[in-house]
């Protein structure tokens, strides 16, 4: 190497290494931002350490992305599949149905986002329903499984019969949070955490220069969502988390108490002794839908998934024969627990 190279080889490593020190000084001085509002029925809180306020850019992000995949927006690409309009789905809504065609197959169909007219048809979903009988949900299987959905090879949904809807509501919030943290990556933030509505994901520190700390709720019955009593605190960071329960969505009928979480494989609301399911994953949107898959399958079901799949971590709340709340979680969930 000449010495003309020397030097330009010289001057590029100094100029990279002086960009570097920058950045980590402007991150270590940065202030702390916060960002709260209402979003898809629920509340959002995101907490970043950079020099200037992205409310605005992160409000605008959230709205595109309802305008993907809520089933409440009538123009949203999801309500025009289920109304069988011939479109070619958005980024959102592929990327979500091709991690949900995954997370469908690896749970044997526990998740399943063609759970949807059995959702409207027990009164959780995005329609109101009659309270069904067995002949309504027999009808509803036929329509029901995510086998019977796929994406063409331009892009389009291809269903196997007009009737079958989609819903995403197991699984959009944990993207829409993934979403919101790729907005503050993009912009160089290391440092943050991305709460909607309880699923959430962190990066980097707190602004106490410590791990991010994420509590679980105690799953007390709780239509109105009041109840902020803690089971179990977490000491996190660079992972997505998300809970999926039974304790807020649910009401009585004859004296039975119907929750909504719905098995795509049998058409009836489950009635598992399992109360709530928190998993902490790689990122939120596949932490939700394992969430929503592990309420379906039950606590002997859902331990033995998750105790074979090491890439997740999980932790079940549930009742014993006494009606007490205990509590199971894998092995890498006790690197996470703490004292509340």
């Amino acid at each position: 190497m000449d010495k003309k190279v020397q030097r330009n080889f010289l001057w590029i490593a100094l100029l990279v290494l002086g960009t570097i020190g920058i950045l980590a000084r402007h991150n270590r001085t940065a202030p702390y931002q916060t960002a709260s509002g209402l979003i898809f029925g629920t509340v959002y809180n995101i907490t970043y350490q950079y020099d200037g306020d992205l409310k605005a850019e992160i409000e605008t992000e959230l709205k595109r992305f309802d305008g993907s995949l809520s089933p409440f927006n009538d123009t949203a690409t999801i309500t025009r599949i289920n109304r069988n309009e011939n479109i070619i789905p958005d980024t959102f809504f592929v990327n979500v149905f091709r991690r949900s065609m995954e997370i469908s197959q690896e749970t044997e169909g526990a998740f399943d986002i063609t759970v949807a007219p059995l959702a409207n048809a027990w009164g959780f979903g995005f329609k109101k329903g009659a309270f069904p009988d067995s002949t309504m949900i027999d009808s509803l299987l036929d329509i029901t499984g995510y086998t019977k959905v796929s994406l063409s090879a331009d892009g389009k949904v291809i269903k196997q019969a007009p009737r079958i809807m989609l819903s995403c509501s197991a699984v959009a919030k944990g993207y829409a949070v993934d979403v919101v943290a790729q907005l503050l990556e993009k912009k160089g933030i290391r440092n943050f955490m991305v709460d909607i509505g309880g699923e959430v994901v962190v990066r980097g520190e707190n602004p106490k220069k410590s791990l991010w700390r994420i509590g679980i709720n105690k799953p007390i019955d709780d239509s109105l969502a009041v109840n902020q009593e803690l089971q179990a605190v977490l000491q996190v960071t660079d992972v997505g988390i998300a809970t999926s329960g039974n304790y807020r969505n649910y009401y009585y009928k004859d004296g039975k108490k119907y929750a909504h979480t719905i098995d795509p494989r049998t058409g009836y609301p489950v009635q598992h002794n399992i109360l709530s399911a928190t998993v902490v994953a790689r990122d939120c949107m596949s932490a939700d839908a394992y969430a929503t898959a592990f309420m379906v399958m039950g606590l002997e079901e859902a331990e033995r998934f998750a105790d074979a799949h090491p890439d997740l971590d999980a932790c079940f709340i549930y009742t014993d024969e006494n009606g007490e709340f205990q509590m199971f979680y894998t092995k890498g969930m006790e690197k996470y627990m703490t004292g509340k």
